[in-house]
């Protein structure tokens, strides 16, 4: 909840679980990663980094790279569209996985999905286990991991040059017809950049 109410992004890591138990995620782990208010972009050289230091660690792939959590910055936990296109292509082809969303609100959402035999999927629920011991929060290093690791992106036609954009370019245009024109106008200027 800490890294979720962090910065006012989506963020994303993967869940580390116990070896005993694989639905009993003991620890969340950040990669380098690009964030917007509904995306969440890993960056592939951090992920590769990520699995090497999990198996150098000792730990099998089950325990680190079946579970996918993110945040939603907002009240709602159910996934979006990019969000199941994304869990279908990056552990569509584990033989499990899970997709947990944690939501600014408080709304939580989980999925296990098994891709192997007659492959099928369950949503599950999330709960704090208050029985198993846990080593402590540490602010002060939860803090250094989400400044070293994400990096928000936000598109600049949402800040300054919207106005003017609109102003300038799109009051001129009835209604039925203004999405053409913004998408004309954002393509004469570098917006993304």
């Amino acid at each position: 909840m800490y890294l979720r109410d962090y910065g006012d992004t989506e963020i994303g890591g993967f869940g580390i679980s116990s070896a005993d138990d694989l639905l009993l995620i003991e620890d969340v782990q950040l990669v380098k990663q690009q964030c917007t208010s509904v995306t969440v972009a890993f960056d592939d050289t951090a992920v590769a980094d990520y699995f090497d230091e999990q198996c150098d660690a000792g730990r099998r792939p089950e325990q680190f790279a079946r579970v996918w959590i993110h945040t939603h910055p907002g009240e709602s936990a159910e996934p979006s569209s990019t969000d199941e296109d994304t869990f279908a292509r990056c552990f569509g082809n584990s033989d499990w996985s899970i997709m947990a969303i944690v939501a600014v609100g408080g709304a939580t959402y989980a999925r296990l999905q098994f891709n192997v035999g007659p492959a099928a999927y369950i949503s599950i629920p999330i709960e704090v286990d208050f029985s198993s011991t846990f080593p402590g929060s540490d602010c002060e290093a939860w803090e250094q991991e989400y400044l070293a690791c994400v990096r928000s992106i936000e598109a600049k036609w949402w800040h300054s040059r919207t106005a003017s954009l609109f102003d300038e370019r799109l009051l001129a245009y009835d209604d039925n017809d203004w999405f053409n024109s913004l998408e004309a106008a954002l393509a004469e200027e570098d917006y993304f950049d």
